[in-house]
């Protein structure tokens, strides 16, 4: 099974994504919003600089206490995002989510941000 047989099972949903410069606080309302557990950082759309989760909030809240909420996106965001492509094999996108401990792999299209696998 690839990863594209997964989106095709999947609503047609528009993928859910927040700019660097949006505040934690912001953050936290599009996850509650989108009903999700992450957010593509993205400061076009189209590519991904990187992704921001509801554990990557709770972590930073733990350490630096409420003031976080006025802190930028870009501030907490993880840079080095794992991706894949609908081609790939669903079940090596599995192992390496087990193996890295993610939740959250972007789905990208000729470089171009497309959905979330989970």
């Amino acid at each position: 099974m690839t990863v594209q047989r997964i989106l095709d099972s999947q609503q047609g949903n528009e993928p859910a994504h927040i700019y660097p410069d949006a505040e934690i606080a912001e953050a936290l309302n599009s996850l509650a919003f989108e009903n999700v557990g992450a957010l593509i950082v993205s400061s076009d759309g189209i590519k991904v600089d990187g992704i921001i989760s509801e554990r990557d909030i709770v972590r930073g809240l733990q350490s630096v206490g409420p003031d976080l909420l006025k802190k930028r996106v870009r501030d907490l965001m993880t840079k080095d995002v794992v991706t894949c492509v609908p081609e790939d094999r669903a079940a090596g996108i599995l192992a390496v989510m087990v193996s890295r401990h993610l939740r959250h792999v972007p789905v990208l299209k000729d470089g171009r941000f497309v959905s979330m696998v989970s």
